[in-house]
């Protein structure tokens, strides 16, 4: 089955600004919403590849090496406390979201190359899914379906971004209250990791 814990951990990741969400609102702001749509299928396939990589990577290191997913657990709630850090910090510096058109293949090599693939695959997503290809398949079902309303979410974050419609809706609030997510999701992440030890 899978937990609201699973979700809860994968949208806050996925919410959190990065370098595919960032191609993301920038292309709400050139092109709006509907034609970013063509973006989200490559934002998919880049995720489902990298995470799958990893996964499979850590499945089989696991076996041998029981307490590699442990430390991963440990260095991912680190990194996500790191995050958090880093976006609290960088909230009042205003981004530069104009940039060329972004195309598919841009977003889908950003989506590839992203370390959140890393931390999915190896503190968000369980360890059953790199031993039962059932686990797997739910779980990666999972994180496809909800990457769609994220991304949805950031293409029209840029397109209210370039309206300047909403005052409050601004990346300053955006990235301190991402940042407060995070790390309240780091503590029972590593918590978890050290019942483990």
């Amino acid at each position: 089955m899978i937990s609201w814990f699973f979700i809860g951990l994968v949208v806050t990741i996925l919410l959190t600004p990065g370098p595919t969400n960032t191609l993301l609102a920038s292309s709400g702001i050139q092109v709006g919403v509907r034609q970013s749509l063509r973006l989200i299928p490559a934002e998919s396939i880049g995720y489902l590849i990298s995470i799958t990589i990893w996964g499979v990577i850590i499945g089989t290191v696991s076996s041998e090496f029981p307490i590699i997913p442990i430390l991963l657990k440990l260095l991912s709630a680190l990194y996500i406390i790191f995050l958090a850090i880093k976006l609290w910090k960088t909230a009042e510096i205003q981004a530069s979201y104009q940039q060329p058109s972004i195309r598919a293949r841009e977003l889908f090599c950003a989506t590839l190359l992203n370390p959140k693939a890393l931390l999915f695959a190896s503190a968000i997503f369980p360890s059953a899914a790199w031993l039962s290809m059932h686990a797997y398949i739910i779980h990666m079902l999972m994180f496809l379906v909800l990457i769609i309303p994220i991304a949805l979410f950031w293409t029209f974050i840029g397109s209210i971004l370039v309206s300047n419609k909403l005052r409050w809706l601004n990346q300053t609030n955006l990235q301190k209250t991402a940042s407060l997510v995070l790390v309240s999701f780091s503590i029972p992440l590593s918590y978890s990791a050290l019942l483990s030890l």
